[in-house]
């Protein structure tokens, strides 16, 4: 026998339990929705995989303009340094 709720398609709180979400299941859980519970969680992990992999990529991305711009740094760093050492040169400093 299928609880009532259950056969309505409605969620109902175990006797003396918190109320039943989407990822718990009540004592009178049929097989269909036993499927369907498992099939909705094989989608969000599919999706949570895509959504893992394009984050890889955007922090890939990331770490190359970030070696690019310290690159950059760098590079205007020595040349202010060369700049101002040929100044103190010129001063005689």
């Amino acid at each position: 026998p299928v609880p009532v709720a259950a056969a309505a398609g409605e969620e109902s709180p175990v006797e003396g339990g918190p109320p039943d979400h989407s990822y718990s299941l009540s004592s009178g859980t049929t097989s269909e929705e036993l499927l369907r519970k498992l099939n909705e969680q094989r989608d969000i992990i599919a999706l949570l995989e895509v959504k893992m992999k394009e984050m890889k990529g955007s922090i890939r991305r990331l770490r190359l303009a970030e070696a690019q711009l310290r690159e950059e740094i760098r590079e205007k760093d020595r040349l202010l340094h060369a700049a101002s050492a040929g100044t103190r040169k010129r001063h005689g400093l």
